[in-house]
């Protein structure tokens, strides 16, 4: 079985953000870049069921700039057997939205033969969280969100998901999708052996004219601007007060 792990390149977690001084978005000059959380989550998880001897091959994919080699060499160097990079963007602020996201690997995942898509739930810097499940639909496969818990068995997964009353636990027919929550694992460190033999694995550069998807944005950024400062809290010296206030907030 070949697994399928799309991975993003986002500022690190790490770092707090900041808005270019005109509002036309997120200030990324000299700003540590890394792999997002979520996909790292995701990779680890692959590469287990691999190790587990349930997968024979883990591909991670990465969309954007050519920078993102760095994040696909991580991915690598954590164990996975292969990359591709499918350059869509010459500047590292061009975001591509999830539609055209999911399109590409769809048609990756056609071409490579893969059987599971893993990825995570959602990227950091945009908190979209669609790009999953419009992959699911794009392929007509089965799809288990939000998994806190994944087994292979057989020709199915079953997956443990995260929902507002608690777990829900369901299983899919292969192939699926899955994307993964923060509980379902704890990704591991590369060592520098890993690193080292991650510089020669495989990583093939592709564009998205080689799926045959557009790229160009179906969205417009009309301005970008940091959340507001919270105020400062107030002292009570009394519950009548305390009802007071709550009553003035519009709370009560």
């Amino acid at each position: 079985m070949k697994l399928l792990v799309p991975v993003k390149r986002v500022i690190d977690y790490n770092v707090k953000a900041r808005v270019k001084a005109d509002g036309s978005g997120v200030d990324l000059a000299n700003v540590k870049m890394s792999m997002n959380p979520f996909d790292e989550i995701a990779v680890e998880e692959a590469i287990r069921l691999k190790e587990a001897g349930k997968a024979e091959e883990v591909i991670a994919v990465s969309i954007g700039v050519k920078q993102a080699q760095e994040t696909l060499r991580t991915a690598l160097a954590m164990g996975a057997d292969r990359a591709i990079l499918v350059v869509a963007a010459d500047d590292a602020a061009t975001d591509i939205e999830p539609l055209a996201v999911a399109k590409i690997l769809a048609a990756v995942a056609k071409a490579e033969g893969a059987e599971l898509v893993i990825a995570g739930k959602q990227a950091i810097d945009n908190d979209m969280n669609a790009t999953g499940q419009m992959l699911a639909a794009l392929l007509g496969w089965g799809q288990a969100t939000f998994a806190s818990k994944l087994e292979l068995d057989g020709g199915k997964v079953r997956v443990t998901r995260e929902v507002d009353g608690g777990l829900q636990t369901i299983e899919v027919a292969l192939p699926a999708v899955v994307t993964a929550d923060l509980r379902l694992n704890e990704p591991r460190y590369a060592s520098l052996p890993n690193i080292m033999k991650a510089k020669k694995k495989p990583l093939e550069e592709k564009t998205p004219g080689d799926y045959g998807v557009d790229v160009a944005p179906r969205l417009e950024i009309v301005s970008t601007r940091e959340p507001e400062g919270r105020k400062a809290g107030i002292k009570v010296g009394s519950v009548d007060e305390l009802v007071g206030k709550l009553k003035e907030a519009g709370v009560i």
